[in-house]
């Protein structure tokens, strides 16, 4: 098993996996997940709690795509946060996951005020028979692939950099509430999301796409204030091309891919209609190279 927060389940999380999913086989026995809901800094700091960059559902969901055989959310809650090390291992580890070997990061902490590192659990694991291994981070570049630099990245607009480092395109997913209609009239309708767990990227066009009544649907995504008719509001518009329908009230994952260009405040209406269709064709040009790439 391995423990963790796994948030954004990154290149680093999959190579922990991929140890984790061999050294099971090795064993004869299935590999596990941990992960914690609400991740433990929500209750000891929630003033420091990160944005999210994967709801539960889909860290679960990217996890199983990668390899392990089992997700375990543990409900976090002051009780468990209070257990020593040597408890957590032994209630948690030992008790009720019967783990019969660990793999983790070097960064592991866990106990009480995060006073167990990697070294006492390599030492109650050797103790008690459980194999154990650690981890090294993946590099990329000169940065260490991680969730707080792959937020850093998110916030700033950056998505081909976020998802070099992730691995797989960056989900948002929300709930198609009603909007101000505006799209409608200019030819381009757009499933408005809120109710949105995860962090929003930084203002700008966006090229993604979702699955929709079971195919996939490329979309034109607008993330922050629209200046051209003065609305200061920020907004995820999602534009699906090529799709008619009613998705009022659904919930909508849409994968982001790339950036296509930052917010901009037009002089009429019919200019920002001419430069929505640039964008709808940069977001099919971008689609159809990720599309070719992953082939």
């Amino acid at each position: 098993m391995a423990i963790g927060n796994f948030d954004g389940v990154h290149r680093g999380h999959q190579r922990m996996i991929d140890i984790l999913s061999s050294r099971a086989a090795a064993a004869n026995a299935p590999s596990i997940a941990m992960t914690f809901d609400p991740p433990p800094v929500a209750l000891l700091r929630p003033e420091r709690t990160p944005p999210s960059l994967t709801t539960i559902a889909h860290r679960t969901e990217l996890l199983k795509r990668y390899g392990v055989d089992h997700v375990v959310v543990w409900p976090t809650s002051r009780d468990l946060l209070n257990l020593s090390p040597r408890e957590f291992f032994d209630q948690v580890i030992l008790n009720q996951l019967r783990a019969k070997g660990m793999v983790e990061g070097p960064n592991f902490f866990f106990g009480k005020n995060r006073s167990g590192n990697v070294d006492t659990l390599a030492e109650f694991c050797a103790a008690d028979d459980v194999l154990f291994e650690v981890v090294q981070p993946v590099r990329d570049g000169e940065s260490m692939v991680s969730s707080s630099r792959i937020r850093e990245l998110v916030a700033a607009g950056q998505l081909d950099e976020a998802t070099e480092m992730l691995g797989h395109s960056y989900r948002l997913s929300g709930t198609v509430v009603h909007g101000a209609g505006r799209g409608r009239t200019i030819g381009f309708p757009t499933a408005n999301l809120e109710a949105i767990e995860t962090l929003c990227p930084g203002a700008g066009v966006y090229a993604g796409f979702c699955e929709v009544e079971g195919r996939q649907c490329l979309a034109a995504v607008n993330i922050g204030e629209n200046p051209t008719f003065e609305d200061s509001k920020v907004k995820v518009e999602v534009h699906l091309i090529d799709f008619t329908g009613n998705l009022y009230d659904q919930s909508l994952d849409v994968d982001l891919l790339s950036r296509v260009r930052s917010v901009e405040s037009f002089a009429s209406a019919e200019a920002l209609q001419v430069q929505i269709q640039k964008d709808v064709e940069s977001v099919r040009e971008i689609c159809a190279a990720k599309l070719s790439q992953s082939r």
